[in-house]
């Protein structure tokens, strides 16, 4: 795990908000954190694939963990102090999403596909490049559901490290009725994870589309796989 005194895993001053603003984010990220924990910590998840992130390691490269929104939940806690670090939004809601998954071990990059999102490209390549494994998901932070969007395939081909497609799904869980269909497990229930195939691009540009094609077929296929398992209709 990378060392945590580099600054991407400390806490973002919040000098530029206002003391309402500050109680909020503040009482937000306590209120999520153990929310996550608690339910993270009652399901018990099976996990299919774990070869292909033992490849990977075995390799020497660093897996770029890439899924869905809609599973954050179960993921955040999952993969929790990995030293993993992800794409941090420059909203008011990011500033206390940004601490609680600090608390779990992970690192942030401000950027976003909209906005900030070359710079916080420049600073994940770098980061990658240090040794810091990488977060996405990859139709986040708004949308549209499902959709792959292109900067994990430019950050795997500037790296060399491949992505690494996965999906977890709680056996029982409520569905909010968000862009995203945000799954909230249910507490004790079980969970399974699937590991895709890791999916390497190489430095020839016409590749990225093609692998961003490979990186959406196999996660829908994942999803499939995951709610056939649930009993959950997609």
């Amino acid at each position: 795990m990378p060392k945590q005194n580099n600054i991407v895993y400390q806490f973002s001053t919040l000098s530029g908000f206002s003391l309402k603003q500050k109680a909020i984010i503040r009482i937000a990220d306590l209120a999520f954190f153990a929310v996550i924990k608690l339910v993270g910590s009652s399901i018990r998840i099976k996990i299919r694939g774990i070869e292909h992130l033992n490849a990977i390691e075995s390799e020497g490269k660093l897996p770029i963990y890439t899924t869905w929104h809609e599973s954050i939940l179960l993921s955040t806690y999952h993969w929790r102090n990995r030293g993993i670090v992800v794409m941090s939004s420059l909203s008011f809601d990011a500033a206390y999403i940004e601490r609680v998954i600090k608390r779990f071990g992970y690192g942030a990059i401000k950027g976003s596909s909209t906005r900030g999102g070359a710079k916080a490209m420049v600073e994940m390549v770098r980061a990658m490049r240090s040794g810091i494994p990488m977060g996405f998901t990859v139709d986040g932070p708004k949308g549209p559901r499902h959709k792959v969007k292109p900067g994990i395939a430019l950050l795997a081909k500037k790296t060399g490290n491949p992505i690494m497609p996965f999906v977890i799904e709680p056996k029982k869980s409520w569905i909010l009725k968000s862009w995203d269909k945000l799954q909230i497990p249910h507490p004790f229930t079980s969970g399974l994870m699937i590991i895709g195939e890791p999916i390497y691009v190489n430095a020839d540009d016409d590749e990225v589309t093609t692998k961003l094609a490979e990186v959406q077929r196999s996660l829908d296929d994942l999803v499939k796989q995951a709610a056939a398992w649930s009993g959950r209709s997609e």
